[in-house]
């Protein structure tokens, strides 16, 4: 947790800064010790509240991990304490609702989830005139702003890196292939917006029903659109469980070769492993956290709870780190806007993040390439970001 603190700290010194007007405090590098400025440890708990599923059948489990992550990063604060209030949503957003106001009510200064846009967005009206914010786990941009801010990974964020990556390598005009679905479309809209930024073209996108034969019917049109497009690149927004092992075989097999266009995604292709070894994947692009942060998380978190933690539940412990940072750095227990959306971010479990005034997030990621079934780093995550002259 001291990392987080030392990465401020180093921050502020590299541009000559060590006090705003949010960070009264006094760092010492040396012994990784940071007070108050009067020498002392600022020791009266802040209420912090969790949001989560734990009741119902399908998310307990996913509830049960993120409450362990969410504890392990308290218990990482070290001096600084967090009295963590858990509080059941049962995937209800109604139910949300009310406990997000119960939750103020008993004291809570900041809520941390729920896993669900809807329910995020359901608690952030309940409790927007107590002037509380929500660092929702959802990762659907639609519902950030206002008082609600989303930890997840956003297709936003994701498609920037790839996306000005691409452009970087000089490729030039590119085609989308998506599933017929909402998650498609997102990725879809996510890619279009991060195209117009840069010189590369968007000449096609080809959707697919979600199904085997939806995918087996789009093949013969991607490769068309290929040849008569001449794209250089092909996006896939798809996941594992979402067509992508599936395209992988079957656009090699239809001529489409990943050695003469460049293949991209927005999905991990690293997960589950056996993904290594398609066809398709060899020589694609992908975008990825940190990975030696997040072997640091899960490891440390097997050894607290002797298992594996949720995908998710990294998400748990960043809300947990931001706020510590932000007592450490001197905050007492003020989360408003401004000093949530500092410009330096934090450190979380899969690297650096920082909250965006309109409530999404942004995560440092690095590029990977398949090659020969292990994943290459191409160009790696950064570990600060840039902070505005003065």
């Amino acid at each position: 947790m001291f990392d987080i603190i030392l990465y401020i700290c180093k921050r502020l010194r590299a541009v000559g800064i060590i006090s705003f007007s949010f960070f009264l405090v006094a760092c010492d590098l040396e012994t990784n010790r940071l007070t108050d400025g009067k020498g002392e440890y600022m020791a009266d708990p802040v209420q912090v509240a969790l949001l989560i599923p734990s009741s119902t059948e399908a998310t307990a489990p996913i509830a049960a991990s993120l409450e362990n992550a969410a504890r392990l990063a308290v218990a990482d604060l070290g001096k600084v304490k967090i009295d963590l209030r858990v509080y059941d949503t049962a995937g209800n957003t109604d139910i949300a609702a009310r406990q997000a106001q119960r939750a103020v009510k008993e004291g809570a200064k900041i809520v941390i989830g729920p896993l669900y846009g809807g329910a995020a967005n359901a608690a952030g009206l309940a409790v927007a005139s107590k002037n509380v914010n929500i660092l929702s786990f959802s990762n659907n941009s639609a519902i950030a702003g206002g008082n609600v801010f989303v930890l997840g990974k956003t297709f936003d964020n994701t498609a920037k890196r790839i996306v000005e990556f691409a452009a970087s390598q000089g490729k030039m005009r590119a085609i989308i292939v998506h599933p017929n679905n909402v998650e498609g479309s997102f990725g879809r809209l996510a890619i279009e917006r991060a195209a117009m930024d840069t010189p590369l073209e968007i000449v096609a996108t080809q959707s697919f029903e979600f199904s085997q034969d939806g995918v087996v019917n789009a093949v013969p049109l991607i490769r068309a659109a290929v040849e008569i497009e001449e794209a250089d690149l092909i996006f896939l927004t798809s996941t594992t469980a979402g067509a992508l092992g599936l395209l992988m075989q079957m656009l090699p097999e239809a001529g489409v070769q990943p050695d003469k266009v460049q293949f991209a995604g927005l999905a991990r292709w690293d997960v589950p492993a056996q993904n290594l070894a398609l066809p398709g994947v060899q020589g694609g692009w992908f975008a990825m956290p940190d990975y030696r942060k997040s072997e640091r998380f899960y490891a440390r978190y097997k050894e607290a709870y002797g298992a594996q933690p949720h995908q998710l539940a990294g998400l748990a412990y960043d809300g947990i780190a931001a706020i510590g940072a932000l007592l450490m750095a001197g905050q007492s227990d003020r989360f408003d806007h401004l000093v949530l959306t500092q410009t330096a971010g934090f450190e979380g479990v899969d690297g650096i993040f920082r909250l965006n005034g309109d409530g999404t997030n942004e995560r440092g990621l690095a590029v990977a390439k398949v090659f020969n079934k292990r994943v290459v780093i191409l160009d790696p995550a950064p570990s600060t970001f840039d902070l505005p002259s003065f």
